[in-house]
């Protein structure tokens, strides 16, 4: 009886000393509960993506999109360049046909003399 303990027991050290020593064997296993199925890896499952991959994944493809753009921009300028921003389609208070007629340069220096002779001559004459 006792015999066949230490006998059991030694053939047990011998077997973990050879799964220890010989890594390369590799482990066999019969119990039923070692065989689950990994749904996540196994080849049939949907490839997966991380929040971050799916974010570097958009940016790219949006800086993609625009380099495009910019490309058939550059490629075919008989296209033309359309806009729909309100800011595009400002008012001009300068040159609009209703707006008050402004002095040239050359008309505003030579009434800034006459004024300034004006003034000089009220000085003296009185």
């Amino acid at each position: 009886d006792e015999r066949a303990e230490i006998l059991a027991e030694a053939s047990a050290l011998k077997k973990l000393a050879t799964d220890y020593m010989h890594p390369e064997v590799g482990v066999t296993a019969t119990d039923g509960a070692a065989f689950g199925r990994n749904y996540f890896n196994r080849a049939s499952a949907p490839e997966t993506e991380d929040t971050d991959e799916a974010e570097e994944r958009a940016l790219v493809l949006a800086e993609a999109a625009a380099l495009k753009k910019s490309a058939m921009d550059y490629m075919h300028p008989e296209v033309g360049v359309t806009s729909a921003d309100g800011a595009c389609f400002g008012r001009n208070y300068f040159n609009r046909p209703s707006a008050p007629e402004t002095e040239e340069d050359e008309f505003a220096d030579e009434r800034a003399e006459i004024l300034a002779e004006a003034a000089a001559l009220k000085k003296l004459a009185t």
